[in-house]
């Protein structure tokens, strides 16, 4: 028996499974095409809830930005009223002020029309020389802190500081730092030798500190102090140690040679020292090179650089008031001038003229 199947419209005969498999791919193809139609949908859907919900947080940060807008808008026509108003106000006040000055300078015209020149002439003169005293005190005030070594030579400072230690400066040539300072007592006991190295250039190198240390060594100095207008980018004050090395600003020299200077003297002071006692030299060698003696300086550098930061802060707010108060004796100057002037208007040529008045007001216009 043949397993063919017989077309009915025209006559064809094909094999039964090929007519099966062709029946089943077009169900296949007709499968996909529909799923695919689907995900097709799916995904415009959902691409359109997309939009429609960034439209939606579009319309509401419109919708914030317009109230902040409106908001904006009405606090500044409020702060624009209130500004008005206010200097409405002060108009008034000022008219009312000006109306009371010459209700009381008329007042003070027919009362004392005999005000004396000579009591006049006095207020005048105090009011001149406290302003005098005000600007002198400013410009003390404004002047930089006495006893700043800045620039001034080594040697010549420190001599003047302590006179009685030796200070000799290392000549050109010689090995050494630039400037050797031996301490003594008032009775002319050695407490040990300080080296000093001045430098100038704008930038900073770490050669000195080793360069300095071979130096004490050399000398057998005690301490090492490397004066620099530039400190190495670490150092946060104006002084500080580095290796046993202590390095300072120009400005700093003076605080910095004295408690250095002092605590040598009360360590050899304390233990004796004598240029005969080889063991204790050593012994003060090395507490002056300890990290507890290094510490105690530090500490008494951090008290005087919180000591100058106060006086400073001092400094400015004395300048301020001295300002406040200049300006408070020039207000009442042309107060008086002011006073007097419409005395004039008033008395005219009967009212004694005073000279004093009118140099004054000029120069505190100025």
């Amino acid at each position: 028996m043949k397993n063919t199947i017989k077309c009915p419209k025209c006559g064809h005969e094909f094999s039964a499974s090929e007519g099966l498999m062709a029946h089943l791919k077009e169900e296949a193809s007709q499968e996909v095409e529909k799923k695919v139609r689907a995900e097709v949908e799916n995904e415009k859907s959902l691409e359109l809830q997309d939009l429609k919900k960034a439209l939606q947080e579009k319309d509401g940060k419109i919708n914030d930005f317009r109230e902040k807008e409106l908001k904006l808008l009405g606090d500044k026509r409020k702060l624009e009223d209130e500004k008005k108003d206010l200097g409405l106000e002060v108009q008034r006040k000022l008219d009312e002020g000006r109306g009371q000055i010459e209700e009381k300078a008329y007042q003070k015209a027919n009362e004392d029309h005999k005000f004396k020149d000579l009591e006049k002439e006095k207020l005048i003169n105090d009011l001149k020389k406290s302003l005098e005293d005000a600007q002198r005190k400013a410009q003390q005030g404004s002047m930089q802190t006495q006893g700043e070594v800045g620039e001034l030579d080594l040697q010549e400072t420190l001599g003047k500081l302590f006179p009685t230690d030796d200070i000799s400066e290392v000549k050109k040539g010689e090995l050494g730092g630039d400037v050797r300072q031996i301490v003594r007592t008032p009775i002319g006991t050695e407490c040990g030798m300080m080296l000093w190295e001045r430098k100038r250039t704008k930038a900073w190198q770490e050669d000195w500190v080793k360069k300095l240390k071979e130096d004490m060594r050399r000398d057998k100095a005690l301490l090492g102090i490397i004066v620099t207008e530039v400190l190495p980018k670490d150092f946060k004050k104006e002084i500080g140690e580095r290796n046993g090395i202590w390095i300072v600003t120009a400005g700093f020299v003076e605080p910095l040679a004295r408690l250095l200077r002092q605590n040598l003297y009360d360590v050899a002071k304390g233990k004796a020292i004598t240029l005969n006692k080889q063991g204790k030299a050593e012994e003060l060698y090395d507490f002056v090179t300890g990290q507890d003696f290094i510490q105690q300086v530090e500490r008494m550098v951090e008290i005087y650089l919180e000591m100058r930061s106060q006086i400073t802060k001092e400094r400015v707010l004395s300048e301020k008031l001295w300002k406040q108060r200049e300006m408070q004796v020039d207000g009442l100057l042309k107060g008086i001038s002011g006073i007097y002037g419409g005395m004039q208007l008033i008395a005219g040529t009967a009212l004694p003229q005073v000279r004093s008045l009118e140099a004054p007001e000029d120069d505190v216009s100025k």
